[in-house]
């Protein structure tokens, strides 16, 4: 993942949050919405809700590879937010990656 393909600016979460939309899946919470750039920007969160900081990072590490591993077959042009729920605490990556692709099909940002 490239630094131009990491979202940073509290603005563009609001607008994410504000304008976009979400699909709940059971380990992850997928916000999108269009961003009219040739590229997608994304970011993996998790509030303390999911556990201490090492279950934290942990599910965002899950995020990240499950995102990696699939970035070919997503659509180019979005803005994407993906947001672990407290289920994901114990999970295997195969797990968290299933939910994460199931997520994004049904918010319809997969193109393949």
């Amino acid at each position: 993942m490239l630094k131009k393909e990491i979202l940073r600016k509290k603005s563009d979460f609001d607008a994410i949050y504000r304008a976009g939309e979400s699909v709940p899946d059971r380990y992850v919470v997928l916000f999108y919405r269009k961003n009219d750039l040739p590229y997608t920007k994304t970011a993996f969160l998790a509030s303390k809700k999911v556990g201490n900081s090492v279950q934290r990072n942990r599910a965002k590490r899950l995020m990240r590879e499950s995102y990696r591993l699939n970035e070919d077959r997503f659509s180019a042009g979005y803005d994407l937010i993906f947001i672990a729920r407290n289920t994901i605490e114990g999970k295997k990556l195969k797990d968290v990656e299933k939910s994460l692709m199931n997520a994004a099909a049904r918010g319809k940002v997969t193109g393949k």
